[in-house]
């Protein structure tokens, strides 16, 4: 009886690595994916990670193509559009519903993350960690926490977008202060302030996209019907 049950915390195991995996960038968009390879990367046998590629699938992060192969989704703008869209309007509502007394825990928590937020040798991968904490903490202010989990759930092709923003602005210096101008207006009370400062920052997204497509347009998918072209290796068209 124990055997089936590592087994499937083994699948859960491999699942939540390689979705980590593509959501920082370490597998990239269009990236080409072995089974063979990465159950050998991982030490697990190709099982486990063939059903892990076929959860990412149905998210719609990975790619099949029969007797071509699989692959990273390239980052799919219309996607994009709609996490953002998703999360802006829980975001916006979740300002609108906070209690009149703010929880000084999650305060608390709140200065403490915007001050790590500003150190000089933070990483980019730790600043989006924070990023994430910071907002899933406004969501807790507002007694809204659990709709942060529908939110994680649907902004993969968001996820990578951000990473790639982040990455193209060098510093994430614009963004954190950005979360102390809506941090210093939540705790002010003024909500519509923290609604249109909410609301710029998470559409900056949209600009870093069309910088980013500009430089990089194979990260990007401009035909949700293209098909990678197998000639000496598989590749994108």
């Amino acid at each position: 009886m124990a055997q089936p049950k590592r087994q499937r915390t083994s699948r859960r195991e491999i699942y939540m690595t390689l979705r980590q995996m593509v959501l920082r960038l370490e597998l990239p968009p269009g990236a080409a994916l072995s089974e063979n390879e990465l159950a050998a990367s991982l030490g697990v046998s190709r099982t486990p990670v063939r059903e892990a590629l076929i959860l990412l699938a149905q998210e719609g992060l990975v790619q099949v193509f029969p007797q071509i192969g699989s692959f990273v989704s390239r980052v799919d703008p219309a996607q994009v559009a709609d996490a953002q869209f998703l999360r802006e309007a829980v975001e916006l509502a979740a300002l609108e519903d906070l209690p009149p007394e703010l929880d000084p825990a999650v305060l608390k928590e709140l200065r403490d993350n915007l001050e790590r937020q500003q150190r000089e040798d933070l990483g980019l991968e730790e600043f989006f960690e924070l990023d994430e904490a910071f907002h899933q903490g406004l969501m807790r202010l507002s007694g809204h926490a659990n709709a942060w989990t529908t939110v994680a759930a649907a902004k993969g092709h968001l996820d990578r977008a951000r990473r790639l923003g982040l990455y193209e602005n060098a510093s994430p210096a614009v963004f954190a202060d950005q979360h102390r101008e809506i941090f210093d207006a939540v705790v002010a009370g003024d909500v519509t302030p923290a609604r249109r400062a909410m609301r710029a920052h998470l559409r900056a997204v949209f600009s870093d996209i069309e910088r980013i497509r500009a430089r990089s347009p194979e990260l990007f998918a401009t035909d949700p019907s293209a098909v990678p072209v197998r000639r000496n290796v598989v590749v994108w068209e």
